[in-house]
């Protein structure tokens, strides 16, 4: 039997008591605590060097409850189940298809959130139990929530509100949930033993400027993973400046230091930094931004934790940064359809463009072309399309000397109840 977390294990007691006392309280359990979201995705992927393209039809549901707040408690509880629609052309990272790419959605079923919160304490909220944890823009801590199967956290979570303006949080991370299942043949991919610790701090200057500083110590348990414990202390800014009526410059600025920390039997240090200045205005985003992530040919900047295919392009071909290190130019533009008053209403269309380079070295990694497109399904008062919407996605990179050519195409349906 795998060795259960000490923070799921408590979380699962005391959700126990709590369902015991909700069955006396009514007013714990709102009439509209059930609820269930699925998303039907197609997935193609075409690779060089690999002999066939993947079709990849999933879909993934989730199904839980969430409860009212009583004498400061309350508690989720959600399951996930992924499954394949028809033949299973992709490589899921478990089933052996080598002979198809990765698309890293295995089929399985699982419990995807277990926690239970209390918040009598003024201005403090505690929350036990697996659950979602993302910070700031999840470049460091994230879900992973474009995969079919979430990234958990069996963790304890403290927010603290009680200096105006000032937002702290305080984590402590006892297991991380992988997207590759519960199941998987590989222990390493099922899940991560940690004793990892969170510091995240949040300072509203203004309306218009926040401050975040933080620090990420990473002290993995499983051997496998020793080489990713790390501490990271950094510092990210965001906000905007109007410009004139209807446009603004929108910004972020971050900085980070990267060191090995506890088990990591390697010594290094690398520093991280992105900026992204943005125009806005009319429905219109256009911005450029340069990320680096410092590596020097044997070790590099790492964020395992996070929600990777956020950045550096959605082909994935950068989920772990080489050991030259990376740099993103990229530029962006991004177009919302509003004020119509017809179906076009909602719709969100982006497009990216990247340049990638080694940090360390003169190697030209290669670029790629990202374009997405976006509308929400909402129609009338029919309820179970009120959190429905469709998106086509594509991405295309171009290897220079760094991977192989890929272009992934996915066309995805989401229904919430």
């Amino acid at each position: 039997m795998s060795k259960k977390s000490i923070v799921a294990s408590s979380a699962t007691l005391a959700l126990a008591s709590l369902v015991g006392a909700a069955a006396a309280q009514a007013e714990f359990l709102p009439s509209d605590g059930f609820y269930a979201d699925v998303r039907i995705r197609h997935e193609n992927v075409d690779q060089d060097g690999i002999a066939k393209d993947a079709n990849a039809n999933t879909i993934r549901t989730k199904f839980g409850y969430k409860s009212g707040v009583s004498n400061g408690f309350q508690f989720q509880v959600e399951g996930e189940d992924i499954a394949s629609i028809g033949s299973t052309k992709f490589n899921d990272s478990s089933n052996g298809k080598t002979m198809y790419p990765v698309v890293a959605d295995p089929v399985g079923t699982e419990l995807n959130k277990a926690w239970v919160s209390y918040s009598g304490f003024s201005d403090t909220v505690i929350k036990v139990g697996r659950q979602g944890i993302n910070l700031d823009n999840q470049r460091f801590v994230g879900t992973v929530g474009w995969r079919q199967n979430d990234q958990a956290y069996d963790s304890v979570v403290i927010s603290n509100s009680s200096i105006d303006n000032l937002s702290l949080t305080v984590i402590h991370v006892d297991k991380v949930k992988r997207i590759f299942g519960e199941d998987h043949p590989s222990a390493a991919k099922q899940g991560i033993e940690t004793n990892t610790n969170i510091l995240n701090a949040t300072y509203k200057v203004s309306d218009s400027l926040k401050v975040t500083g933080y620090g990420y110590f990473l002290d993995h348990d499983d051997m496998v993973y020793y080489g990713a414990s790390s501490k990271t202390i950094g510092v990210r800014v965001t906000g905007n400046t109007p410009l004139s009526d209807g446009l603004k410059l929108a910004y972020e600025v971050e900085y980070a230091e990267q060191d090995d920390y506890k088990n990591n039997p390697a010594s290094y240090d690398a520093t991280y930094y992105h900026v992204a200045p943005t125009l806005k205005g009319n429905g219109w985003a256009l911005g450029v931004g340069y990320e680096s992530l410092e590596g020097d040919g044997t070790k590099s900047f790492a964020t395992p934790l996070a929600t990777l295919h956020k950045f550096n392009g959605w082909a994935d071909k950068f989920l772990a940064t080489p050991a030259n290190g990376l740099e993103d130019t990229y530029l962006k533009a991004v177009y919302k359809v509003k004020g119509q008053g017809n179906i076009l209403d909602g719709t969100k269309i982006v497009a990216m463009y990247h340049e990638f380079d080694a940090e360390n070295g003169s190697m030209t990694y290669g670029d790629e072309l990202d374009i997405a497109i976006s509308h929400p399904l909402n129609v009338g008062n029919i309820a179970f399309l009120k959190g429905a919407s469709i998106a086509l996605k594509y991405a295309d990179y171009d290897a220079d000397d760094f991977g192989t050519d890929t272009q992934k195409l996915w066309v995805t349906t989401q229904f919430k109840f």
